[in-house]
C-alpha cells in the first residue's frame, strides 16, 4: 500500500466545500471527501505547529513526547525529539518504503526531515521560504519572476509598533508561487517512486494558509469580501473570559483594523485555500495518471486551524477553540466505501493508521487509534470524547481540555477555567463554568479529565487534586513519604 500524506498549516475546516461552505471552490478536495471518509469531528492535539507534527511524527501527545513549542518562540522547551524517540517514518523504513516529504518541516532545530530518512529539499521555518536556493533554481530554470508583494496589510500594536503582517499582493504569477513549487517537486517525485516500483509514503506539507496571506492578484481579489459573514464570535466581549485571550487579542491587533479589511482578510484567506485546492489537484491528478490510485491510500488534514478573526483574533494561541481545534481530516483507503464518520478523531490517530496501512506495529504510538476500521465503515468500541493540550506560545501556558458531544471543559490554572455548552452555545461565546445549573456537568468533566491524565501519566492532574472538585484524593498530593495515614482520611491541623 503505497500512502499519499496531504498537510495544510492553519486551517480552518469551514473553508472547505465538503465541509459545508457554499462560497470558497475546493473542488479537488471535495472529490477526495466524495471517494473517501470525511470525518467530521476531526481534532488535533494541540493548535501549535510543532507540537503537533511532532505528535503525527511520534502517535504520542505532546506532554510524552515533550516537544512543546515552536522554536521561534520558545521559551525554554526541548526543540527536538528526544534521540531515542519512535517516529513512524522509522518503522516504514524497516518495511521498504520510500520516503519523501516535500514542503513545511517544523519538526526541531538540530535535526531536519532528511534526520528521519526523507527525500526532498530541506525547507525550514514556519513561512514560505522564498529565499531557498531550490525555490530560487525553479524560478530561474522556468523564467519566472522573484517573489515581490505590495498592498501590506496590518494593525497597529498596543505600544504602537506594526503589528504582523496579515495578507500582501503577491506580484508572481500562480506558477512562479510557492505552493505551485511544492506540488511540482511533489509530481517529481511521484513519477520517481514510480518508476522505482517499491511502495512510497509521500508528504506534501504547503505552508499555508497559514498568515501572512501572501497571493496573486487571481486570487487575493477572487472573493467579493461581500459574501464573508462575519463569524459570530466576533461579537466576543472577553467577559468571564481568561484575561490572556483580551491580550492576544490586542496582539494581533484585530480592533485597529476596521471591518471591512477583516472581510477583506477572510475573503483572501479563501482565495488562499482555493490556490492550495488546486496544488493539491495538481497531484491526484498525476497519481490518476501514473495509475497509482487503487495501490494508494490518500490522507488530506491540517496541523491546527486558524481563527480570522473568530473572537476578535488572529492566527492561534492559548484559547481551546473549535476554530483552531477542529481541523479538516479526509482518509481514503482503495476500495473502502465513501462516507462521513462522526467519531472524535485525532491527528494522532493518522500514525497508527500509516503504520496500520504499511503492515507495521502500532504499539509505540500510543496515544493514537489506527482509523482503518472506521474507514472500512466498522463500528469498533471508540471514545465518546476528546482530550486536548495546549503548553505555549511566546509563553508558557498551560492547558488541558475535555470536549464530549455536547460540553467541553477548559482548565487553565492561572486563570478561570471554561465550561461551553456546544449546542446551546456553538460560539462559545458564554462562558458557564460558574454557572449553578451546570455544577453536575462542571463536576463530570472535571472528574473525568482528572482521570484520563492520571491514567496517560500527564502530570498536569497534580494541580487538579487539591484545586477542584475530584473527590477524595488516593494519593499524598505532597509526595513525600513522611505522611503515613492515608491523605484521604486524614484532616489539616494548627
Amino acid at each position: 500500500m503505497n500512502l499519499l500524506f496531504l498537510m495544510t498549516d492553519q486551517h480552518r475546516v469551514d473553508t472547505l466545500g465538503c465541509y459545508g461552505n457554499p462560497h470558497v471552490a475546493t473542488p479537488n478536495l471535495d472529490r477526495l471527501a466524495a471517494t473517501g471518509t470525511r470525518f467530521d469531528r476531526f481534532y488535533t492535539p494541540t493548535a501549535i505547529c510543532t507540537p503537533a507534527r511532532a505528535s503525527l511524527l511520534t502517535g504520542q501527545a505532546p506532554f510524552r513526547h515533550r516537544l512543546l513549542a515552536n522554536y521561534e518562540r520558545n521559551v525554554g522547551y526541548l526543540e527536538d525529539l528526544r534521540d531515542d524517540a519512535f517516529t513512524f517514518p522509522g518503522a516504514l523504513q524497516e518495511r521498504g518504503y520510500q520516503l519523501g516529504l516535500i514542503g513545511k518541516w517544523h519538526g526541531g532545530t538540530r535535526r531536519n526531515a532528511a534526520s528521519y530518512g526523507f527525500d526532498g529539499p530541506d525547507l525550514p521555518g514556519w513561512h514560505n521560504p522564498v529565499d531557498h536556493p531550490d525555490y530560487l533554481a525553479y524560478l530561474e530554470e522556468r523564467g519566472l519572476p522573484p517573489y515581490r508583494i505590495s498592498d501590506l496589510i496590518r494593525g497597529t500594536t498596543p505600544n504602537g509598533n506594526p503589528g504582523n503582517l496579515l495578507a500582501a499582493r503577491l506580484h508572481q504569477p500562480v506558477e512562479a508561487t510557492f505552493e505551485h513549487y511544492l506540488a511540482t517537486r511533489a509530481i517529481e517525485h511521484l513519477d520517481r517512486y514510480a518508476a522505482d516500483g517499491r511502495p512510497f509514503f509521500l508528504a506534501t506539507h504547503f505552508f499555508g494558509p497559514h498568515l501572512p496571506y501572501l497571493l496573486p492578484d487571481e486570487y487575493f481579489d477572487m472573493y467579493d469580501p461581500a459574501l464573508v459573514e462575519l463569524p459570530p464570535s466576533i461579537a466576543e466581549t472577553f467577559e468571564g473570559k481568561p484575561p490572556v485571550q483580551r491580550n492576544y487579542s490586542e496582539h494581533w491587533t484585530f480592533d485597529t483594523i476596521p471591518i471591512e479589511v477583516t472581510r477583506k482578510l477572510i475573503a483572501v484567506y479563501w482565495g488562499y485555500v482555493t490556490l492550495i485546492d488546486q496544488q493539491i489537484g495538481r497531484i491526484l491528478d498525476r497519481l490518476d495518471e501514473l495509475g497509482l490510485s487503487d495501490q494508494t491510500s490518500v490522507f488530506f488534514t491540517a496541523d491546527h486551524g486558524e481563527f480570522t478573526g473568530a473572537h476578535r483574533l488572529h492566527d492561534k494561541g492559548p484559547a481551546m477553540y473549535e476554530d483552531i481545534y477542529r481541523i479538516p481530516g479526509i482518509v481514503r483507503i482503495p476500495g473502502a466505501e465513501p462516507q462521513v464518520r462522526n467519531e472524535f478523531v485525532t491527528l494522532t490517530d493518522c500514525t497508527a493508521t500509516i503504520l496500520e496501512l504499511a503492515g507495521c506495529d502500532t504499539g509505540p504510538a500510543v496515544d493514537s487509534r489506527s482509523l482503518v476500521p472506521l474507514v472500512r465503515g466498522q463500528h469498533p468500541q471508540w471514545p465518546g470524547e476528546l482530550l486536548a493540550e495546549f503548553h505555549g506560545h511566546h509563553f508558557p501556558y498551560p492547558q488541558r481540555m475535555l470536549r464530549d458531544d455536547r460540553y467541553k471543559l477548559v482548565v487553565n490554572p492561572e486563570s478561570v477555567n471554561e465550561l461551553y455548552d456546544l449546542h446551546a452555545d456553538p460560539h462559545e461565546l458564554s462562558n458557564r463554568y460558574a454557572h449553578p445549573e451546570l455544577a453536575p456537568v462542571r463536576r463530570r468533566l472535571m472528574r473525568r479529565l482528572y482521570d484520563l491524565l492520571r491514567e496517560r501519566g500527564d502530570n498536569f492532574y497534580h494541580w487538579m487534586t487539591p484545586m477542584y472538585d475530584i473527590g477524595s484524593s488516593d494519593y499524598d498530593p505532597t509526595l513525600s513519604s513522611f505522611e503515613k495515614e492515608s491523605t484521604a482520611t486524614s484532616t489539616a491541623t494548627g
